[in-house]
């Protein structure tokens, strides 16, 4: 909970797509209640004076076991934007997910969110979008590294 409480606003908007004081209990659940067979969770830290500060993270869910499609989200705090934390998470979950056997991940971002759409973009994926109001649903197809490495 002190690790939310440390987020910007525009952290927490551009993850839950509205302001949030504080997590509910059904939401701090579903943060740390990581399981790694249907939930995956990587977080980035930093060792400071006081001890170690979480900085970013991110995670994937999928429905069940067997499932090939994850939901994705991240969360960078606003200090560390731009340095590359959300793509580093970004290629170690791939890999996680594709030895998992994921096929895809799909996520939910606010249009005006561009420095997602570009780790997204960057990342190398084929990535598809879909625009409803004001938010994206983005594809990222993951399948398998030869396949992407071949362009099969």
């Amino acid at each position: 909970m002190e690790a939310f409480k440390n987020l910007d606003r525009e952290s927490v908007y551009r993850r839950f797509f509205s302001p949030k004081k504080e997590l509910s209990d059904r939401e701090l659940e579903q943060l740390t209640d990581v399981d790694f067979g249907q939930v995956v969770a990587l977080v980035v830290t930093t060792q400071g004076e006081d001890g170690e500060t979480l900085i970013g993270g991110g995670r994937y869910a999928t429905e069940g076991a067997g499932s090939d499609e994850a939901e994705i989200a991240f969360m960078t705090h606003g200090n560390y934007r731009g340095l590359g934390v959300a793509s580093l998470v970004l290629k170690h979950l791939v890999h996680i997910a594709r030895e998992a056997g994921v096929q895809r991940f799909e996520a939910e971002v606010l249009a005006e969110n561009s420095p997602m759409l570009a780790v997204f973009s960057r990342s190398g994926l084929p990535m598809q979008r879909r625009r409803d109001g004001s938010i994206l649903h983005v594809t990222l197809s993951l399948g398998n590294q030869e396949e992407q490495r071949h362009g099969t």
